[in-house]
């Protein structure tokens, strides 16, 4: 004997709600990904402006620049890796990346030293981004 009058859901009804819940996650899961690159970005940046910060107290004090991030007391966020590509007394670049993005890398260059080290800086001072 069957029970006409027993309450649930039929196959195609939930077949139905994991297709939708799977158009809503493909259209989600990219958004995410673009976010996560974005935050990526700003850590390094943020970590390379502290940089410069950190880079002109060292200079007040030894009238040159530091030539790693130790010696200029410079933290990276969890994640970056900066690289000092070249530091004198009258400028200094530096470069960032994220494991995250390994990709691609921000830099900067300050005074007269050259954006090297493939660093997308191309204008004195400021952070640019490779993408």
């Amino acid at each position: 004997m069957t029970n006409r009058g027993q309450r649930g859901f039929t196959l195609i009804e939930l077949l139905i709600v994991v297709v939708i819940i799977g158009i809503l996650a493909s259209i989600a899961i990219p958004k995410f990904t673009a976010v996560r690159e974005k935050a990526f970005k700003a850590a390094m940046m943020s970590d390379l402006k502290n940089l410069a910060s950190q880079q002109e107290i060292y200079h007040n004090d030894y009238y040159t620049y530091a030539s790693t991030i130790t010696a200029a007391q410079a933290i990276p966020s969890d994640g970056v890796t900066i690289t000092i590509n070249e530091a004198t007394g009258t400028g200094w670049s530096a470069t960032a990346t994220h494991v995250g993005v390994s990709a691609e890398q921000c830099g900067i260059y300050h005074g007269n030293a050259a954006a090297s080290g493939g660093s997308p800086a191309t204008a004195v001072g400021t952070v640019t981004c490779s993408y």
